[in-house]
């Protein structure tokens, strides 16, 4: 007989398809939860850059380069005219004080000098001549001053006896009274003498000393004027180097005519360009320095020109207590120029992620150090080396600082 068969349920019968839909609904849920929910991404921690957050000392500076340019630049003139007859020193020869640069050639004035030494040499001739008349002359005037001082005692001697034969009688008195009046007058005859042989005599060494500085005035003179063939020779007035001649043998050079420049080469400054946007904040005395091998030289700043140009304005600085050895000019280096004093302040080194995030948030890593999470930041001042957190992390955090341009919109990193 037939046995009636029980009927199976429907959920037995349709068991795989209800599994089935099961699976694929929880999966579609897990889909729709994990789209909602912040987006992760997985990288390997070994291609980044871990930095910790600090709390130290902020030094807000300047990175700029500058180039090593002479202290002073000398205008080289030349100091006669003439022609160039040879050019000794080229453009970037570097010179000592008083080496040559080139020779001018001026045959006028040679000659006109050779003029005025003969005539140096013919004034010395008539002062020697003029120097014995004197000599003689003045001669003449001690044997006549001898004479009449030799003829005063004389006479003085002569009105003694006079006055003695008159009191012995042996003269009348109208003999004595005669003596006396000839003894008078030429005693007073000889006075006067004697006063004009001193008056000539110092006439005579008046014209003497003056013939004397007349030739004395024109030995200088001459002097000056056998200077004019030294100047034609144009000399390096001081150590440095030769810049900006432009001159071929012939061509005419006048007095005092700029021939190029000369940049002394044993004081040296640094020139560099800066920012428009620090023009309010850079001035003079300002501290700086290069860091060259290792080893830091501190610089000052001397000297700021206010003026912009392309947005950039002009600032000089020195080197204070040491300086780089073997400097040349021309060579240029990284310059840190400090615009305040340093203070605390919680930092970050620099790194890529704020080209891309701007400074408006960095991904912050977790204490077990296997994720990290995107946190909001704000960022003050900054340096070449250091970014300043005004708030969104503290110090002791970990956050990366590289990688960016890799993360795309992800807001968690699995590290692995």
């Amino acid at each position: 007989m037939d046995i009636q068969l029980k009927k199976k349920h429907w959920a037995v019968r349709y068991k795989y398809y209800i599994i089935g839909g099961v699976v694929f609904t929880v999966f579609l849920i897990y889909l729709i939860i994990a789209g909602a929910g912040p987006r992760k991404l997985r990288y390997d921690a070994e291609r980044l850059e871990i930095a910790v957050v600090k709390e130290d000392k902020f030094n807000e500076y300047v990175d700029v380069e500058g180039r090593v340019d002479p202290k002073l630049t000398i205008i080289v003139n030349s100091l006669e005219t003439g022609n160039v007859a040879r050019i000794v020193a080229e453009n970037g020869d570097r010179l000592k004080e008083g080496d040559t640069i080139l020779v001018l050639s001026n045959p006028e004035l040679v000659r006109t000098i050779e003029d005025e030494g003969d005539e140096l040499a013919k004034l010395h001739i008539n002062y020697q001549q003029k120097e014995i008349e004197m000599e003689t002359k003045t001669s003449d005037l001690k044997r006549k001053s001898l004479e009449t001082a030799y003829n005063m005692g004389r006479l003085s001697k002569e009105n003694e006896v006079s006055r003695e034969e008159y009191k012995l009688g042996v003269l009348s008195k109208g003999q004595y009274e005669l003596a006396e009046e000839k003894y008078a007058f030429e005693k007073v005859n000889i006075a006067m003498l004697l006063e004009q042989l001193q008056r000539d005599s110092l006439m005579n060494e008046i014209q003497v000393e003056s013939m004397r500085n007349d030739l004395m005035r024109e030995e200088k003179r001459f002097e000056r004027s056998r200077e004019r063939l030294g100047k034609l020779i144009v000399r390096a007035p001081a150590n440095g180097q030769l810049s900006g001649v432009n001159l071929m043998p012939g061509r005419l050079v006048t007095a005092n005519s700029s021939i190029g420049e000369l940049k002394t080469d044993d004081q040296f400054k640094i020139s560099t360009q800066v920012s428009e946007h620090y023009n309010d904040r850079i001035v003079t005395g300002l501290p700086a320095k290069i860091t060259y091998q290792n080893e830091e030289f501190p610089l000052k700043i001397i000297r700021v020109d206010p003026e912009i140009r392309d947005r950039m304005f002009s600032v000089d600085l020195v080197f204070e207590n040491k300086t780089i050895e073997n400097l040349s000019l021309g060579r240029s280096f990284r310059i840190q120029i400090e615009l305040e004093q340093p203070e605390n302040a919680v930092v970050i080194p620099k790194g890529s992620f704020f080209q891309i995030t701007g400074g408006q948030w960095i991904f912050r890593v977790n204490e077990a150090g296997d994720r990290a999470y995107k946190v909001p930041i704000s960022i003050g001042r900054q340096n070449p080396r250091h970014y300043e957190i005004v708030s969104g992390i503290s110090p002791g955090d970990r956050v990366i600082i590289t990688g960016y341009d890799n993360f795309g919109d992800a807001e968690e990193i699995i590290l692995k």
